[in-house]
């Protein structure tokens, strides 16, 4: 009878070690969970101003007419006028391009009428020029008024992107690691000073994410000097 109690006392005993033992890992085990779970998420800017280092400047001009053979040599003597403009003043022939006109016929126009409508034939006509050259076109730009003299004006409007020169900044892998580097830096600082408000101290990164660049135009006056900016999200641990 005795040895009965004693088998029985022990199972009782080995079962209250393994509750015990169970109780302290599941203890643990939120405990741990916790100390995961207590995150900060902290943004890091960075921000850099570039000169463009690439112009793209299409230079439009209109030809009026009512004799299509007429009209054509005058947009071949035209088209040769700016293309001379441009490579006297410094502009690599590999960076002009030759668009071919486009021919409106304005008879076609159910609303045409000879009494209004003087020309007949409407062409449009574009040189374009790319360069790395940023500040040869920028000079160039505030001089095609010289074209003028020579019977070529150039249109376009603010209203036109087309007409408008743009300017871009192609170098961003350059500063990709630098900036990155920085907008990080930033985010720590930033943890680290909620760390210590909250009496706690910055762990690990749990992750990270660099987010996307941008890359726009300082202002409209100068639009060849570009902003470019990152933020970068990390989230860190916080420990006791």
């Amino acid at each position: 009878m005795k040895s009965i109690n004693f088998k029985f006392m022990g199972e009782a005993l080995l079962l209250a070690i393994g509750i015990f033992l169970g109780g302290r890992s599941i203890k643990q085990g939120i405990v741990q969970f916790k100390e995961m779970d207590r995150t900060v998420t902290a943004k890091g800017l960075s921000e850099k101003e570039v000169k463009a280092d690439k112009a793209t400047w299409p230079l439009k001009f209109k030809e009026l007419g009512n004799d299509p053979s007429e009209l054509y040599d005058r947009i071949e003597r035209n088209t040769q006028t700016v293309v001379d403009f441009l490579k006297s003043n410094g502009v690599k022939n590999e960076e002009i391009s030759l668009a071919p006109p486009t021919l409106v016929d304005q008879q076609a126009n159910m609303s045409y009428s000879s009494e209004t409508v003087r020309y007949r034939y409407k062409a449009n006509c574009v040189v374009t020029v790319v360069s790395k050259d940023v500040d040869l076109v920028r000079k160039l730009v505030s001089r095609q008024t010289e074209l003028m003299r020579q019977g070529v004006t150039i249109v376009g409007n603010e209203y036109d992107e087309g007409s408008v020169v743009s300017y871009e900044f192609t170098g961003l892998n350059t500063i990709k690691p630098e900036m990155i580097a920085e907008a990080t830096k930033n985010a720590r600082k930033t943890a680290e000073r909620f760390a210590e408000d909250s009496k706690s101290k910055l762990g690990k990164i749990r992750t990270a994410d660099q987010g996307q660049f941008s890359i726009e135009s300082r202002d409209q006056n100068t639009p060849w000097i570009k902003n470019v900016r990152v933020v970068t999200t990390v989230i860190y641990y916080l420990n006791d």
